[in-house]
């Protein structure tokens, strides 16, 4: 009686099982980075954009 198919299985399945945890790691990590970059994007254009027009000093009606 051999057990060979039955470790092969678990391995299998635990290789799987690890390969997704790893993918979706990665696939997470990446989005989260594009989120900052274009977080940090927006606020580049937006620090630009109050710096090149200046305030004005009076009120308009």
């Amino acid at each position: 009686m051999t057990h060979l198919p039955y470790l092969i299985a678990a391995f299998a399945v635990f290789l799987l099982v690890l390969a997704c945890d790893a993918l979706g790691s990665w696939l997470r990590l990446r989005s989260a980075r594009q989120l900052a970059q274009r977080r940090q994007q927006r606020l580049q254009a937006r620090g630009n954009a109050s710096a090149s027009a200046p305030l004005a000093t009076e009120l308009s009606r």
